[in-house]
């Protein structure tokens, strides 16, 4: 990789995916996957961790908790961290196949929605086609997310169906990688970009 210190973010990153990369300093965000689902340079962002299960956290603990029926545990998703802010706030992305009125349109196939019917419609097999349930979220204030890109923190790829909701957990990183043509063993810590 080489430097370049012009590099910067057009755009909003939102409905794509970040890699994290060796240069990634936080130990909490080491070989993640994370989707974006907000994002304004003079905003920040807002994402969350797509392949990071919760430790010791059941779907059927949450809706126990939360006084919901049980409905059918084949339809249970894992709990993922989806990072270290608000971690005990539950949070759904989700096809639009679903739609609540709270639901807040993503891009053109993700919603997300963080509403207790959620929870109970995707235990009785009547929520959406595809989901991910996550306790937490990930979060940058304005401009950090930019730098933390620039300094070979994170690579951007676009999202995809099967490496969001079918893919699995332990492989995401590694498809992620793949989806732009990078093999991890020859990935390198100099800063700058692909």
């Amino acid at each position: 990789m080489t430097k370049n210190k012009d590099f910067s973010v057009t755009g909003s990153l939102a409905g794509k995916c970040l890699i994290s990369m060796r240069g990634m300093t936080d130990p909490r965000f080491e070989k993640s996957v994370i989707y974006v689902c907000s994002h304004a340079p003079d905003e920040g962002a807002m994402g969350f961790v797509i392949n990071k299960p919760a430790a010791h956290v059941a779907y059927s603990e949450i809706l126990l908790q939360l006084g919901l029926p049980l409905g059918d545990k084949e339809n249970y998703p894992v709990v993922l961290s989806g990072g270290p802010m608000e971690n005990i706030r539950g949070f759904v992305l989700h096809s639009n196949d679903y739609r609540q009125s709270d639901s807040t349109p993503v891009d053109e196939d993700i919603s997300l929605t963080a509403t207790m019917d959620i929870l109970a419609d995707i235990a009785a097999g009547t929520g959406p086609k595809h989901a991910l349930f996550f306790l937490g979220y990930s979060s940058w204030r304005d401009g950090q997310l930019e730098a933390e890109i620039a300094g070979n923190c994170w690579l951007v790829v676009p999202a995809d169906d099967f490496l969001m909701f079918e893919c699995p957990f332990s492989r995401r990183w590694t498809q992620a990688l793949a989806l732009l043509g990078v093999n991890p063993s020859m990935l390198s810590i100099e800063q700058g970009s692909v």
